[in-house]
């Protein structure tokens, strides 16, 4: 793959995503919350199991190891994180829900050394978390009175599904199944998909009487099941088989970017000044926890630009 077309690919993975955030947002206007998840889920299932099939030769689950994916990531990486997200957006707008969602790759890194013991934080790693922790204290700005009124619920749902998605990644690369990426996300979606309308079933308020089925309604669950959904991880793999694990992990802090643009745009929403801190510090501790790895990988593309 080219230097030009990764790039592009890591562009339309940033706006498909960033904005995936505005996309829930007006989503939620109409539908409840984890219905509309388990929605979006439903049509990007149907997608991405076709996909996979045409794609791949190894689309079924066979081994354990396959089914213990499978359940890690349908119930971590699709059923809980979207749940937590969807409900957490109801409060926070969308581009806090991206900076929030982007301590993931910190909480990721704290994860590892919970079940790899052999993995230590060293003193500058563990600055790493600090630092991370405490842009996400500046962005959701917990006080006495937000915390016992319940102002600070919808940020602590976003980082829930952070943490969510952290621990699922962490677990899915310790189980090691043998099925193809494609086939291994496409059945993560179905089994996301059943699990999301049994939270939707039992949760108060999530009854089909508050659906309500408007244009706008339909276009962001088909936006979410295309383009968020069955593009962005078709293109999110392309990348993660090309270019490496760290590289394709700082679209995590160009989403943010990208949602805070399309909120303002599309929403009218705004960002203060402690949400811009709070992403910075995130994107800090990420850097000081992998800076092996970060200049392990930019080395190369150092040494061509210095070569030039």
């Amino acid at each position: 793959m080219s230097e030009r077309r990764a790039a592009a690919l890591f562009v339309v993975l940033a706006v498909v995503w960033g904005t995936a955030f505005v996309a829930i947002k007006a989503g939620l206007a109409a539908l409840p919350p984890v219905f509309f998840a388990a929605v979006r889920y439903d049509v990007a299932a149907v997608l991405m199991l076709g996909y996979a099939a045409l794609t791949s030769e190894y689309w079924l689950p066979r081994s354990r190891a396959d089914w213990l994916t499978l359940v890690v990531e349908g119930t971590l990486i699709i059923a809980l994180y979207n749940a937590f997200l969807f409900v957490g957006q109801q409060g926070v707008t969308s581009g806090v829900a991206a900076i929030l969602i982007g301590v993931s790759p910190v909480l990721s890194t704290a994860f590892a050394r919970l079940f790899v013991p052999s993995e230590r934080l060293t003193p500058l790693g563990l600055v790493g978390l600090t630092v991370g922790f405490f842009g996400v204290v500046l962005v959701a700005r917990p006080t006495p009175e937000s915390l016992f009124g319940g102002s600070v619920l919808p940020s602590a749902f976003v980082v829930l599904a952070a943490a969510s998605v952290a621990l699922g990644s962490v677990l899915v690369q310790r189980l090691d199944g043998d099925i193809s990426s494609e086939g291994m996300v496409a059945w993560a979606t179905a089994l996301g998909a059943a699990l999301l309308h049994a939270i939707s079933a039992g949760v108060a308020g999530e009854s089909l009487a508050g659906v309500d089925i408007t244009p706008g309604a339909v276009a962001a669950v088909l936006y979410l099941a295309v383009f968020a959904s069955a593009l962005g991880y078709v293109v999110y793999f392309d990348l993660l088989g090309r270019v490496g694990a760290i590289e394709i992990n700082l679209v995590s802090y160009a989403v943010p970017v990208v949602a805070a643009l399309a909120g303002w745009l599309v929403l009218g929403e705004r960002l203060g000044a402690l949400n811009v801190v709070g992403f910075c510090c995130i994107f800090a501790g990420f850097l000081l926890l992998k800076r092996r790895a970060v200049t392990a990988e930019l080395a190369p593309v150092v040494s061509r630009f210095r070569s030039q």
